[in-house]
């Protein structure tokens, strides 16, 4: 069995007391153990602000980019080994592996290339500057500068690599040090990532801590230069965000939560056109790529009343191409969910929603003896009011049809009550019903992605987050807010207002 050690202070740990266990999902065998037993957790948080932090002060942006070009490059050069650890440990098909860790190498390349244009600076100007007093020697002009703390990084269980990533390399190119702690389930290959790192001896000591295992009382060591980020479920987030440390602090924390997405699909698209075509697609994929648990994935698909039965016909029949079983067999499209806990969790989960609709294709029944397979799930909403639908989310390959009357404001008043989400997407040809949804839908949003004929054959699907948009949502999906090209950096920068003599602010600290 693997033994997953953590990463503090420059040494790796291994505790060996109140170990937690990690399993294969397809077979149920145990495959690997971690603790963080005897560490020192306000020590990692010294360490870092004291070792990491100047480290990473020191460099310009542009340096700091070289390094994320270079770790991306490290990472990739073990492409074909983390895939294997991600089929066994997460129960992915060879594709959904790829998915993760190619998203990884990918954002921190882009956030790379995104450092170029911020130049051999160590500060940022935000906007420009302006005059404030009675001429215009007296100047004002904001800027963004790295915060003197860490940056805890508590991350899901669902995209061990890219999920780690993607928040370390807005971090990194801020200049703020980090601890990482992935989802325990799917560890190992959070913690293979973790040894390439450090193995790399890319990033500057102390910039780069590891905790494989539980947090004890780190979150209670962190002040007012320090951030937390979170990705996982609504419920962890909010316990999170009110931990008592945190609101005394005033630590900034960015939550990114499950949600409710939806898929609305227009009246005006005819079952000819591309966009239905596209419509059809994108639904069975978000639904099951990464067996459904992304927190992007589409748990509520709008459609007009009318056409109910024959999407569902539709849908059903492109369900069942997605060959389910042992993701080692490249036939198979669907692995199984991750663990026990999420394996239990989706077919009660399962079983509600069938309590208001009927069950299209799948159910909460087990497909095997041994591993934590269900099938693609679709349930037809008996009453697109019913509470459950627009509450509870089932992270796993399941969706539930919501029939609603055709009008673009109704369908966003539907879609509203799922409380706040992180994307929803919208299929019409109609700009007139597209304009009204969006208006009326985007302030429950993070993303809106829409699709007509006119793109249909360029689109990537809604559920594909890109480091140049933002990724985050108001209410249920956390109100936080990551990526999106230098919007990234934001969260762990410091903007101040410097006001002084014109010649002074404008030369040292004004736009370029």
């Amino acid at each position: 069995m693997q033994r997953l050690s953590s990463y503090v202070q420059g040494a790796w740990h291994a505790g060996t007391e109140n170990s937690e266990t990690l399993y294969d999902p397809t077979t149920e065998e145990a495959i690997a153990e971690c603790s963080t037993a005897g560490i020192d957790f306000g020590a990692c948080v010294r360490y870092a602000r004291e070792v990491g932090g100047p480290a990473l002060r020191a460099m310009t942006f542009a340096e700091r980019g070289k390094l994320l070009k270079a770790l991306s490059g490290a990472i990739h050069e073990h492409r074909e080994e983390l895939i294997e650890i991600g089929v066994t440990n997460g129960g992915n098909t060879r594709g959904d592996a790829k998915f993760d860790i190619d998203g990884a190498t990918g954002t921190l390349a882009a956030y790379a290339h995104y450092a170029k244009s911020l130049g051999d600076r160590k500060f940022l100007s935000d906007g420009d500057g302006e005059q404030i007093g009675r001429t215009a020697r007296f100047h004002a002009q904001h800027v963004r500068v790295p915060r003197h703390g860490v940056a805890v990084h508590i991350n899901a269980f669902n995209f061990p690599s890219w999920g780690m990533m993607e928040k370390l390399a807005c971090s990194i190119l801020a200049g703020v040090p980090v601890i990482e702690k992935p989802g325990t389930p799917t560890a190992w290959l959070a913690w293979r990532v973790a040894q390439i790192t450090v193995e790399s001896g890319i990033l500057p000591e102390g910039s780069f801590q590891f905790l494989c295992g539980k947090t004890g009382d780190l979150l209670d060591h962190l002040g007012g230069q320090d951030c937390m980020a979170f990705t996982g479920s609504a419920r962890t987030g909010a316990l999170l965000k009110g931990r008592e440390a945190l609101v005394k602090n005033n630590v900034r924390v960015n939550v990114e939560a499950d949600s409710l997405n939806a898929a609305v699909l227009a009246p005006d698209v005819d079952a000819s056109s591309d966009t239905y075509g596209v419509f059809l697609s994108n639904v069975v994929t978000d639904m099951t790529q990464k067996t459904g648990q992304k927190c992007t994935a589409v748990r509520r698909i709008l459609v007009p009343s009318d056409r109910v039965d024959e999407v569902r016909t539709d849908l059903v029949a492109e369900l069942a191409r997605i060959q389910v079983g042992d993701p080692r067999d490249k036939a198979n499209r669907m692995g199984p969910l991750s663990s026990k806990a999420q394996f239990d969790d989706v077919r009660a989960g399962i079983e509600r929603l069938a309590a208001v609709g009927d069950v299209a294709c799948g159910g909460p029944q087990p497909l095997t003896d041994k591993g934590y397979f269900v099938a693609p799930t679709l349930i037809v909403a008996k009453d697109g009011e019913a509470e459950i639908i627009h509450s509870d989310e089932v992270f796993g390959p399941v969706s539930t049809i919501v029939p609603y009357d055709g009008d673009a404001a109704s369908a966003a008043a539907i879609v509203r009550k799922g409380g706040g989400g992180l994307v929803c997407s919208a299929y019409s040809n109609d700009s007139d019903w597209l304009e009204t949804y969006v208006l009326e839908a985007a302030p429950w949003h993070g993303r809106i992605w829409t699709c007509s004929d006119r793109v249909a054959e360029q689109t990537l699907p809604p559920g594909m987050v890109l480091p140049n948009l933002v990724h985050g949502g108001p209410g249920r999906a956390g109100g936080g807010e990551e990526l999106g090209a230098a919007r990234g950096l934001e969260f762990y920068t410091q903007r101040t207002a410097l006001q002084g003599f014109k010649g002074f602010v404008e030369k040292a600290f004004g736009a370029k």
